[in-house]
């Protein structure tokens, strides 16, 4: 017998007598306590991660490192005070200001169509959601463009 043949063998067995030793002590009424599973923690949002993503861009940790994801989730909400809180706004206009190419054009083309959008919506009204987001968005737009 190879030693490779042996080795499965020996498993096979240690399995074999494993599972005659819980049977026996099933039967015996000692068995021990089922074992439930741990609970895993729940992931963390996606607003979480980009905006620790954030933080850490602009902390410039040695560590910190370009996430695709992580930019688009912040370019989609950062007109959401809700989920871009007020006091993480200032650092993600200065992470804006590193953008090239076509995230750029196209953060500013989307900024101008929002812009667009809320002056037919009448934004000038007093809803303060809206007031918000105009002046969000004025911001970034005097920033790129």
């Amino acid at each position: 017998m190879s030693p490779a043949e042996q080795r499965a063998l020996e498993r096979k067995l240690k399995k074999e007598r494993r599972k005659e030793e819980k049977r026996r002590l099933w039967e015996a009424g000692g068995c021990p306590a089922p074992q439930t599973p741990a609970t895993p923690e729940p992931a963390p949002s996606g607003a979480t991660l980009a905006l620790d993503y954030l933080c850490s861009w602009a902390q410039k940790h040695q560590d910190w490192k370009f996430q695709k994801t992580r930019q688009t989730w912040l370019l989609v909400h950062m007109y959401d005070s809700d989920k871009v809180p007020d006091e993480h706004f200032p650092t993600l206009l200065a992470y804006l200001e590193g953008l090239k190419g076509q995230a750029r054009e196209l953060t500013v083309q989307k900024a101008e169509a929002r812009m667009q959008a809320l002056d037919a919506a009448g934004a000038g009204g007093s809803d303060p959601l809206l007031l918000g987001q105009v002046q969000r968005v004025c911001q970034v737009l005097q920033l790129l463009s």
